[in-house]
């Protein structure tokens, strides 16, 4: 791929549930598009986990989910019924989406929390919720003055200010449930400790797991126990993230700009010129795995497909973080600094649906087909 046309994705107008055809560098591909889903029958339950009722309101995006096939339902449906389900089935069925109504089950399918023995899953289950509130007893058995001053305070101030939008986030209830899951996370990880942007990892969890409500219910006892440990399982692949200095999201801020200057290298040179650093906006992107730039629906559609890539939440996310920036190239060629910093820190996939971010994991994909397995495109 020689080419560095400044226009990175030219699109046929053909985005179809199955599949999205994208032009790049003057070839035409067609790679499979994430497919959106609508609700199903429901599934029987794994005992001890939660049944997700409807999504509120007031976080669901403006524009409506088109209908996922029956088919593919029904797949997700019979294999999560299975006695021994086949983990790459399910990532393959996963990938394009989640219903709502399996999407607590088959997140901890995915993170490696439930077993995919069926018969063992109950057992799990007991046993991590009650290891975990074990946990919490001993932590805070002596209240908030036997607590890592320091550590604890961070956590206070962060809480309150995780997702703000949405309603759940601002129940005391919840915000309690945040504070104990960042406290014993961190006490157990002494190498990383607690860093900003590990809140905004744990809210898509809690989310999912308490039910998609604004009132939780008695369930939130499990739901905080089930994303305590789902979340130490995310962070188990990424927490050089998060470690002194922070060297995974280093790196992966190098890859980010190697790739963008090797696809719009008009792009990048720009931002060059304009002294613009990918750190001073990047940074955040990978930090925060985009919580700060999509809705928090947006958030958990996009997870269902991280969950569903190899090292989804590292390596697949650059490619995710490179078509996001891609796809304002013309705009932001126009722009000075000032300009391209204020766009980047609020910029408009705030207000996406699960349709635009479906689309930019399709051309994230396109990107990782084109680059991952050949690493002498990225070279200068």
């Amino acid at each position: 791929m020689e080419s560095n046309e400044s226009g990175f994705w030219r699109r046929n107008p053909v985005f179809t549930p199955s599949t999205v055809q994208v032009q790049f560098s003057g070839h035409i591909a067609t790679v499979p598009a994430a497919e959106p889903v609508a609700a199903a029958s429901p599934l029987e339950p794994v005992a001890g986990s939660q049944k997700p009722p409807s999504r509120p309101s007031s976080d669901q995006p403006a524009s409506a989910a088109p209908t996922q096939p029956a088919t593919s339902t029904h797949k997700l449906h019979t294999l999560l019924s299975s006695p021994n389900i086949d983990l790459a089935q399910l990532q393959r069925l996963s990938w394009k989406g989640i219903p709502p109504q399996y999407r607590s089950t088959t997140w901890q399918l995915l993170t490696g929390y439930l077993p995919l023995n069926h018969s063992r899953r109950s057992v799990t289950l007991q046993r991590k919720r009650r290891e975990y509130q074990d946990w919490v007893q001993q932590t805070f058995a002596k209240g908030e003055e036997s607590l890592d001053r320091t550590l604890w305070h961070q956590i206070q101030i962060d809480v309150p200010r995780t997702t703000p939008g949405s309603p759940l986030f601002q129940v005391p209830s919840v915000q309690r449930a945040l504070e104990r899951i960042l406290y014993c996370w961190a006490a157990r990880h002494p190498a990383s400790g607690y860093v900003q942007g590990i809140n905004d990892l744990l809210t898509p969890f809690l989310y999912v797991f308490v039910g998609e409500q604004e009132a939780p219910s008695d369930g939130l006892a499990d739901a905080e126990a089930d994303s305590f440990w789902c979340l130490t399982k995310l962070l188990d692949g990424i927490q050089d993230n998060y470690t002194h200095a922070q060297p995974g999201i280093q790196r992966q801020l190098v890859k980010l700009k190697d790739l963008v200057a090797r696809v719009d290298q008009k792009l990048a040179t720009h931002l060059a010129d304009e002294n613009v650093e990918f750190i001073q906006f990047a940074f955040r992107w990978i930090n925060c795995l985009l919580m700060r730039e999509l809705s928090l629906s947006s958030i958990v559609r996009m997870w269902d497909t991280y969950l569903s890539e190899p090292n989804g939440f590292s390596s697949f996310h650059i490619y995710v973080c490179a078509a996001l920036l891609l796809k304002w190239s013309t705009e932001l060629q126009a722009m000075d600094f000032a300009q391209i910093m204020q766009f980047l820190q609020r910029p408009p996939s705030l207000e996406w649906g699960v349709g635009e971010v479906e689309l930019l994991l399709s051309e994230a994909y396109m990107l990782k087909c084109l680059y991952h397995d050949a690493p002498r495109h990225l070279a200068r």
